[in-house]
């Protein structure tokens, strides 16, 4: 080991003999749910008829999670700690069912699951069984914060339980074949950002079993001392714990528990002290043991022990195999069951006495349901933040700039249950008056110079994605609230830890014990449209496409067309429960168009018709201009203008969309307008001209049930982009102002042959300003500086 641990008390071998004990009971109850349908106890001899047809699940990660799992029992029962526990191998679900079912908490969430010789039968059969439970740690689980289908998660969620918890102790098992992928890799720089005075601790507990499905893992084959230098250039102290002897490894396991917690103590009782202090060296765990262990040795002659091939079922033909079905019995009865179970099924009074009690119990503590611990924010009123608009249009100002200010007094009033995450792009996004406040969080070296750096800090920020998304949802899923603002293009990297979100939500509103979760908020910026110094790479809007497809009653998306629409919709996202609110702003001067009472029903509504922009009133419009998004809602007021001075006859209606799923049937979404709204609004016949600010396709996806959808023309992003002026970029996709106009000739009935003249205009308009651009660098000031003229006589209306 790392260092030396003869200062702790030694397991006396009554105690040793318990934890074994604990521990050979949690692998039999391991080992039943992946094979048993009946006989749960062995009390006759095992018959094919006794083992599921469908064996799934994965035994070698879990007799070393078995062994953590008992550990930390003794350690929270001894020191009356405030712990939990996330899985990274989350595959090894049966492990961690099994030690919630030994504490009481399973059969306490579900009753028909008892604690005795039928609700152990019941637990075996409903594992990875039809209508039973996953194979995985997933929200069934009590305890669990973690879905265990995906890899690389766990110790950034671990950070973010730890984050303002200052009593809790968050151990995080860290899977050798998880610590190759990239957000874990990552997640080892969170000691930086671990405040010791005011969060909690993370102990992780890096388990080199040595193999992953099919190969050797990195980790387990580098040389020791590099392993030991790579975790101490992330800041921790690590130490050993390796073997094969269970006497052995549970002795110093043990010993190294105590140490590790000791060092904890200490760390945060000089943090608490009131003096100054450093970045501390975290306590960690290095645990190497055979995969698969107490397992079968060798599988017809094959070594399984110690291999890749016990990473999932090693007997896998028990049913048809007579010498399998043999040796999973002995493998059963090596446990010795008899001696861990009463008559009753019921566990012997002897382990009953070991776990903790009440919510000391990892798998009962309130803080892994958090909402059970949820308290609501304090909002200020967003009302005074927002902009006076004494015209449509004016004044100007960026969006995310006016919401600066609100989410700094969010911070200041809620100072120990929210925090603003972003990958260094909080200040770009122009959300830099948090900084008044606060500072950013950072318990690394700092240099004179250094912009707002702090130990306390409620800003994290670190150039990665994956950690801000893995932080949050941490800090969610212990019961309290936060926001992620990313630039629009890069919020990708997160999409598949978004998916594990969404199903987390999804799953949980099915399970009656889990309480709703704040909400996850992403604010997106610095978006496709303005890209003036970073191009083609930083130009996508596929995030939104990509979270419509969760289910409809987790997701939302929001594109405010104006500073006091998103001040609106943030205040609405911040007091929501249990969904992902996707709001997308852009951070540029604008113009705006609502007052903020206008702003406040029109996020209501979701949609609406802008009376002032249209021009049918009292009669059906020859068209309708759509709209969704700040940059499509300027380019389509301007060729409404254009349409009025020109067309002035014409009929137009203006319609804006700031809830994206308000276009939905109200059958497909809880936001959704029914058919005959729709209709009334957008019409049951006459063209739609649609400027949307993502990828077209999506508006034809949420409507194509519509009556009118055959009417529906759509302009949006189509993979044109490059490092250009605003104008010139909305041209290269085709959603300038000008093709606006061109659409609603090309697509009113009758109305080509008459506007031919006008359509030319637009065309040679369209390559003028384009030619300015390529001139002067900059767009030509007629397009740039346009603003909006209210209409004012009456006969056009």
């Amino acid at each position: 080991m790392d260092t030396a641990l003869d200062a702790h008390r030694p397991l006396a071998d009554d105690e040793l003999r318990r934890l074994d004990a604990y521990w050979r009971a949690a692998n039999y109850l391991t080992v039943g749910q992946i094979y048993l349908l009946g006989n749960p106890l062995l009390r006759e001899p095992l018959t094919p008829e006794d083992i599921k047809p469908r064996l799934l699940g994965h035994w070698g990660t879990s007799p070393g999670l078995n062994l953590i799992y008992a550990h930390l029992n003794r350690v929270i029962v001894e020191r009356d700690l405030n712990a939990m526990l996330i899985t990274g191998p989350g595959h090894g679900g049966p492990a961690i069912v099994a030690n919630t079912w030994l504490e009481g908490t399973w059969s306490e969430r579900y009753h028909d699951v008892a604690y005795d010789e039928a609700g152990m039968a019941r637990l075996f059969r409903q594992f990875s069984f039809p209508g039973g439970i996953p194979s995985h740690v997933a929200a069934d689980v009590p305890g669990s914060i973690h879905e265990g289908g995906e890899l690389g998660y766990a110790l950034s969620h671990a950070y973010g339980a730890a984050f303002d918890n200052p009593d809790l102790v968050v151990a995080c098992v860290v899977g050798d074949g998880e610590a190759e992928t990239g957000p874990l890799a990552g997640s080892w720089l969170s000691s930086a950002f671990l405040n010791p005075a005011r969060d909690g601790a993370v102990l992780p507990i890096l388990h080199l079993n040595g193999y992953k499905i099919a190969n050797p893992t990195v980790l387990s084959r580098i040389p020791e001392e590099d392993l030991l230098a790579l975790l101490r250039g992330s800041g921790y102290q690590p130490y050993v714990v390796a073997g094969d002897d269970p006497a052995v490894v549970h002795r110093t396991l043990a010993a190294t528990m105590d140490q590790a917690l000791d060092e904890i103590a200490a760390i945060q009782r000089q943090a608490r002290s009131g003096g100054a202090f450093e970045r501390p060296r975290w306590p960690m765990i290095i645990l190497r043991t055979p995969k698969g262990w107490t397992g079968p040795s060798e599988v017809d002659g094959i070594q399984v022990e110690g291999t890749y091939r016990a990473h999932q079922v090693p007997l896998s033909q028990v049913r048809d195999n007579p010498a399998h079905l043999a040796e999973l019995e002995r493998w059963l009865r090596s446990y010795r069951p008899e001696e861990l179970f009463d008559a009753t099924g019921a566990p012997v009074d002897e382990l009953r006495a070991l776990p903790p009690r009440g919510d000391r119990r990892m798998s009962a503590n309130p803080v892994t349901n958090g909402g059970l611990v949820l308290r609501d924010l304090t909002l200020p009123d967003f009302r005074p933040y927002g902009v006076e608009v004494d015209e449509p249009g004016a004044p100007m100002a960026g969006a995310t700039g006016v919401l600066g200010p609100w989410i700094r007094d969010v911070i200041a009033a809620n100072p120990e249950t929210f925090r603003l995450f972003g990958p260094d792009e909080v200040a770009s996004n122009r959300l830099g008056a948090a900084f008044e406040v606060t500072d950013r969080a950072w318990m690394a070296g700092t240099l004179p110079g250094d912009d707002h750096l702090s130990p306390d800090g409620r800003v994290m920020e670190v150039l990665s994605e994956h950690l801000c998304q893995g932080w949050l949802e941490g800090y969610l899923l212990t019961g309290r609230h936060g926001v992620f603002t990313s630039y629009e293009a890069f919020i990708h990297i997160v999409d598949s830890m978004l998916n594990q979100h969404a199903k987390w939500l999804k799953v949980t509103r099915a399970i009656p014990w889990r309480q709703p979760l704040a909400s996850l908020n992403y604010l997106l910026s610095s978006h496709v449209w303005r890209q003036d110094h970073n191009g083609f790479s930083h130009q996508d809007p596929g995030f939104i496409d990509h979270v419509v497809n969760k289910k409809a009653e987790v997701v939302r998306v929001y594109l405010p067309p104006d500073a006091n629409t998103l001040l609106a919709t943030m205040d609405h996202c911040l007091r929501s429960r249990h969904y992902i609110n996707v709001v997308v702003a852009g951070k540029q001067q604008a113009p705006n168009w609502l007052t903020l009472d206008e702003a406040i029903q029109h996020t209501r509504r979701g949609l609406g018709i802008w009376e002032w922009a249209s021009s049918d009133s009292g009669s059906v419009p020859d068209v309708v201009l759509a709209c969704c998004g700040d940059v499509p809602t300027l380019e389509t007021l301007a060729a409404a203008e254009l349409l009025r001075q020109h067309l002035p006859e014409l009929k137009v209606r203006l319609v804006n969309v700031v809830d994206l799923m308000r276009l939905q049937p109200d059958t497909e979404h809880p936001h959704g307008l029914p058919d005959n709204e729709f209709d009334t609004i957008f019409t049951a016949d006459r063209p739609i001209i649609f400027a949307y600010h993502g990828y077209p396709w999506l508006i034809h996806r949420l409507t194509y049930r519509r009556t009118n959808h055959d009417n529906l023309h759509v302009r949006g992003y189509k993979e044109e982009g490059t490092t250009t002026t605003p104008f010139d970029m909305v041209m290269l996709n085709d959603l300038d102002r000008f093709h606006l106009v061109i659409d609603v000739i090309d697509r009113v009935p009758g109305l080509a042959a008459r506007a031919a003249h006008l359509r030319q205009r637009m065309v040679d308009a369209r390559q003028s300003a384009r030619d300015y651009t390529r001139e002067h660098g900059e767009d030509d000031p007629q397009v740039a500086e346009w603003r909006w003229v209210r209409e004012t006589d009456p006969t056009n209306r």
